[in-house]
């Protein structure tokens, strides 16, 4: 056992931390929480232990590593070694332990249906457009794109949120570690019988520069000077995923993600409009739909690129979701927006630049019809099939 002194270690791990160094081993303990899926099998949590275990070898001080190998060692009936690992984590400290983490747990199980009245409802509405770095382009539009939709959010005759309920995130503030201090507000103060809302929107990055998913949300403050320095000052999309699957009691709960891995931006591209490639995995998308009462939207498929729109003055996708919501469908299930959006987004993206973009949703199997953003808390809501639903056409812009 390393005899240094725990402070000693603790700030031996928070310089090699902040420098980056242990940035690929941070990686190697992302690709072990991705490798567990939405049902993990024995043959997954084993291929993750061995992926943490990599991770210490490479950054011994990494107090989250040692946390979730204790958990995955648990998991596998190893006692001695889990109670050796916690045990290593509470030395060098844990912000996964800190929080409970367990990549095992669903949050809002499925079985007993939401409350027929919506108790409170909370939103995290976060627009990243411009970066410390400037190796990192700006994007024109995800900053106003989340100011109007925490703004329809917000309005008495739409959204129905109470204001000081909808946390908005962009620019400087949209840092690593306040984006995280926000999800923990989120999953903390959304109890069971309230809705929660999460909206995203940045650059992503995916490793390697495949066309698997989104990887890496890109916030205000990642530095990407290298690989090693990205792994350790990004958000990991798993991250994300893990407080809806995991920690997010809601029983309703829906997710809109604009933030997609952009390679060609990263690299310093800059494209006639700035471009969010590849949106969230499928597999990504699933993780986050476990349990009761939960819908995931992104912007586009996998294979296809999220487009911002001069004309319109936002993102396509948020400016329909929010001219959506002006125009009914809060006060519809969040499948009807989707089916709104599916209808408008492509035709409006085929029209001003000439490219494919197609919305995408997953959805749990159970309450996720009792979403419905416009029903003012302490109300009754009205469970309709969204496939009665009548999608209104929000007149051309083109």
């Amino acid at each position: 056992m390393n005899r240094l002194s725990i402070p000693v270690r603790l700030a031996a791990a928070a310089v090699a931390h902040a420098a980056g160094s242990c940035g690929a081993s941070q990686d190697l303990l992302v690709r072990a929480l991705e490798r567990l899926g939405d049902k993990p099998e024995t043959r997954d949590i084993e291929d993750s232990l061995q992926l943490v275990k990599k991770a210490i070898e490479g950054c011994a001080g990494l107090g989250d590593a040692w946390y979730y190998r204790s958990v995955f060692e648990a998991k596998l009936g190893s006692k001695p070694r889990a109670d050796f690992a916690l045990r290593q984590a509470r030395e060098l400290g844990s912000e996964a332990m800190q929080q409970g983490a367990d990549p095992f747990r669903i949050a809002a199980p499925p079985g007993r249906p939401p409350s027929k009245v919506l108790h409170d409802k909370y939103a995290l509405v976060i627009g990243v457009g411009k970066f410390a770095s400037k190796d990192i382009p700006a994007l024109n539009l995800t900053t106003k794109d989340a100011r109007d939709f925490a703004a329809v959010l917000g309005d008495p005759a739409y959204g129905r949120f109470p204001k000081d309920h909808v946390h908005l995130l962009t620019g400087s503030q949209a840092t690593t570690v306040k984006i995280k201090e926000e999800l923990n507000w989120l999953a903390r103060t959304a109890g069971p019988d309230d809705m929660a809302v999460i909206y995203l929107s940045s650059h992503g990055s995916s490793r390697e520069m495949d066309t698997a998913g989104a990887n890496y949300v890109i916030t205000y403050d990642t530095d990407i000077q290298d690989a090693d320095h990205l792994y350790a000052t990004a958000l990991p999309m798993v991250e994300v995923a893990d407080v809806v699957r995991t920690r997010m009691q809601a029983q309703r709960a829906a997710v809109f993600l604009d933030t997609c891995h952009s390679g060609g931006a990263i690299a310093g591209s800059r494209s006639a409009i700035p471009i969010h490639a590849a949106t969230a995995s499928d597999a990504m998308l699933k993780r986050m739909d476990q349990g009761m009462g939960r819908v995931i939207i992104a912007s586009s498929r996998v294979s296809e690129q999220s487009w911002e729109s001069q004309k319109l003055g936002n993102g396509f996708f948020t400016y329909f979701l929010v001219q959506g919501i002006r125009q009914g469908m809060a006060n519809q299930p969040v499948s009807a927006l989707f089916d709104y959006l599916n209808a408008q987004v492509p035709k409006a993206v085929e029209a001003e630049v000439h490219a494919a973009q197609h919305p995408v949703m997953s959805r749990s199997d159970q309450g996720a019809d009792q979403i419905v953003l416009g029903v003012a808390p302490g109300s009754a809501v009205a469970i309709t099939s969204p496939r009665r639903f009548s999608i209104p056409v929000v007149p051309s812009a083109f």
